[in-house]
């Protein structure tokens, strides 16, 4: 095994290619595939059967579940939630017979974002920040921060909290996450949080 940095735990059977970059305290797991030019952040945790790409970027804290395969053109930023066995794809129109490693469309899924089992990304449509995707879901569009989407095509349904709870938005509109009593406000279709 091999990988610019020290200080990350991978289990005998991954296969972590030279020239790549793994951050402190990340812990990798059986069978994973890390291979050459892609950088994972620290504190990260790769479940089982996890393939990571060349020129994939996971930041600090990204929970990858057991059977994903995150594809060239994937950014993940910090705390983002990848659920078992959700898809990426990276070019729009596979062919077999047609070669396009150059023609990879770039997906970044924001900060703090949640993909729910099973769901699957059409490369391209950005996930915004702590967005919440539910499982099976199929994106085919870009997904706003905060927003909860359900379905195949995903289509909104709601508000999520940075705690992962549905936010209820008063007439002011005014909301409070019952965990963690955050506030956030809902103006023109976008909610920030207060």
């Amino acid at each position: 095994m091999n990988g610019k940095n020290i200080g990350y735990k991978a289990h005998e059977t991954a296969v972590i290619d030279e020239g790549c970059t793994i951050g402190a305290g990340t812990r990798i797991w059986h069978f994973c595939h890390i291979m050459p030019g892609c950088t994972i952040g620290e504190n990260c945790n790769l479940g089982q059967n996890v393939v990571v790409s060349p020129e994939v970027i996971l930041g600090n804290n990204v929970k990858v579940q057991n059977n994903v395969s995150i594809y060239t053109g994937v950014i993940c930023e910090d705390d983002v939630f990848l659920g078992p066995s959700m898809v990426f794809t990276n070019i729009v129109n596979p062919r077999s017979a047609v070669v396009r490693k150059d023609k990879y469309v770039r997906t970044l899924v924001g900060r703090g974002a949640t993909i729910g089992a099973n769901a699957t990304l059409v490369c391209g449509n950005d996930i915004g920040p702590w967005a919440f995707i539910g499982a099976g879901a199929v994106i085919t569009k870009p997904v706003r921060p905060y927003a909860l989407v359900v379905g195949n095509p995903a289509r909104q349904v709601g508000w999520m909290s940075e705690y992962g709870h549905r936010l209820r938005f008063d007439r002011q509109g005014t909301a409070v996450c019952p965990e963690s009593g955050g506030k956030y406000r809902l103006e023109n279709e976008q909610v920030s949080k207060v």
